[in-house]
């Protein structure tokens, strides 16, 4: 069973759905223990994202990321965090089939990461997973609109929001998920103004991604943030960096000094005497 809030000033889950209606909720992806170390300051959620599967795994799609992919990339923002609520993404596969294998593989994530949470996408569907992991005492972050885990089903990336019919399925979606339990929902590639109906319609927080700044908060993919995304961009990133420059330049530096003998120098070898060098 997760507690809803961890010790020290850990935000928990609880803290989270409390933040409807107020001052908008920073959340990013995080993925490694060195990221997690540089954002938890400046975020209030950390979102384990199945993305981790295309970004450091090179898959063409999340389908590729694993419970132990998840459980890995958890364990490690873990280390690297203290402040922020982690939420680690079910991938797919782990939880479509039934509740019971639902509450198994959420309980397996929360047992061995230690994180605040977990998400799931889709909305009806699902409604007796959502229910079910949180009658466990878990915690449970919703994903409606565009579901990456369902792009070869939808055939491809498609905006929704933009007939009748889909949007009065969004809207059972979010219903669904709010009355299965959960504390928080992220509504991804859905038209601006269904979105902020969605938002006003629901009691829970709505996290934007590729939706509207009306949503109680707003999430990206870390990489695609910071510029070090090397495959096709989201129209809906901004990019607050462009590390991708900086780090083939270093790599071009480097390599050059190493071809000319200029690296290493005197200042990155070692001495014969002792007590002189620093490691």
């Amino acid at each position: 069973m997760a507690p809803e809030r961890s010790t020290g000033n850990r935000i928990g889950a609880e803290d989270i759905r409390r933040r409807k209606g107020g001052v908008p909720i920073v959340c990013l992806t995080a993925y490694t223990y060195p990221v997690a170390r540089m954002l938890d300051a400046h975020v209030d959620l950390l979102l384990v994202g199945d993305s981790v599967a295309m970004v450091l795994h090179g898959h063409a799609t999340t389908l590729g990321a694993s419970l132990e992919m998840m459980i890995a990339h958890g364990q490690a923002v873990m280390r690297g965090s203290t402040k922020a609520c982690v939420v680690v993404d079910m991938p797919a596969g782990s939880y479509e089939t039934s509740a019971a294998e639902a509450v198994a593989s959420a309980q397996r994530i929360v047992e061995e990461t230690g994180c605040q949470a977990v998400k799931l996408e889709g909305g009806v569907g699902v409604a007796e997973q959502i229910a079910a992991i949180v009658a466990e005492g878990i915690p449970v972050m919703g994903h409606i609109g565009l579901q990456p885990q369902s792009v070869e089903k939808d055939g491809g990336y498609k905006i929704k929001g933009r007939t009748e019919e889909n949007i009065a399925a969004l809207f059972r979606d979010a219903e669904a998920v709010e009355r299965a339990g959960a504390f928080s929902v992220v509504i991804e590639g859905t038209v601006e103004t269904v979105a902020s109906d969605i938002t006003r319609h629901i009691a829970i927080p709505t996290i934007g991604i590729g939706a509207s700044g009306d949503c109680d908060g707003q999430i990206l993919v870390i990489d695609d943030m910071i510029g070090m995304t090397v495959d096709r961009v989201p129209k809906f990133v901004k990019e607050y960096a462009n590390l991708r420059d900086t780090i083939s330049d270093a790599a071009a530096r480097y390599a050059a000094e190493v071809r000319g003998h200029a690296f290493p120098g005197p200042d990155h070898v070692f001495s014969a005497t002792s007590g002189k060098d620093k490691v």
